[in-house]
């Protein structure tokens, strides 16, 4: 089974602790946030995993080579000349995540407990070609479902603006969930990735607003299961709480 790790990001709101590290490596109750997602994803049975990297990404590739990889088959996609954003970071990675099974990606400062193997195995018993873990929290962005969790659109609440192009909105017609940084996606996505706009840097999110209309795109919601966002400094000081525990 395959799955992708973004490690590429550049950690600006867990400054200064990325001035000299990537935010991959920060580490949460003595253990650095990439060990943690990569034994998760080892423990649900992936054991071909990519992982791109950016910022201070020698780093990345020395703390893998000193841990032996954890034990699994790790690749490095190496987006050090230029950081791609996650939609660019999938396509780049596309000859490793081709093939005729499903990949798990999953963001780096995501840190959950959730059965990743139920999560995978529920796409694969599913029709569709993406699967977005999805929760009930309060955002000012969120994407909007139907009552089957099938993706319709997106709203930005501060603003007013909803994507794709032309989609009406109308307050309790739609599950509005926040997207959790966990998803699976079928290879046969990648057809809609050939042309432009979708080359060079590009998010996933937009994609998946684009193409919602000609394929299935659904949502996972997250359960009673704990999850963190570790991108910033209060929610790393809560991780770290909870698993000091």
């Amino acid at each position: 089974m395959k799955a992708m790790i973004f490690a590429a990001g550049l950690g600006t709101r867990l400054r200064p602790l990325t001035d000299n590290m990537p935010k991959a490596l920060v580490p949460v109750a003595g253990k650095p946030m990439l060990e943690r997602v990569i034994a998760r994803l080892k423990e649900a049975g992936f054991n071909e995993i990519i992982i791109n990297v950016h910022h201070f990404g020698e780093q990345i590739i020395d703390f893998l080579h000193a841990h032996a990889d954890f034990g699994v088959n790790i690749h490095i996609s190496d987006e050090r000349d230029m950081l791609l954003d996650t939609g660019g970071g999938i396509k780049k990675a596309r000859s490793f995540l081709d093939g005729d099974e499903p990949f798990l990606v999953h963001n780096a400062d995501i840190l959950t407990d959730i059965d990743l193997s139920a999560f995978y195995q529920h796409h694969l018993e599913s029709n569709a070609e993406a699967t977005l873990l999805v929760s009930q929290r309060e955002t000012s962005r969120y994407l909007l479902f139907d009552p089957a969790y099938n993706l319709h659109g997106w709203i930005n609440k501060s603003t007013g603006e909803v994507k794709p192009e032309n989609f009406s909105y109308r307050k309790g017609d739609y599950k509005e969930l926040a997207f959790g940084g966990i998803h699976v996606i079928s290879p046969s996505l990648f057809r809609y990735m050939e042309n432009s706009p979708w080359e060079g840097k590009f998010s996933i999110i937009p994609f998946y607003l684009s193409v919602c209309r000609q394929t299935h795109i659904q949502g996972y919601p997250l359960q009673d299961f704990r999850w963190f966002d570790i991108g910033k400094p209060e929610t790393l000081k809560r991780a770290e709480e909870c698993y000091t525990q």
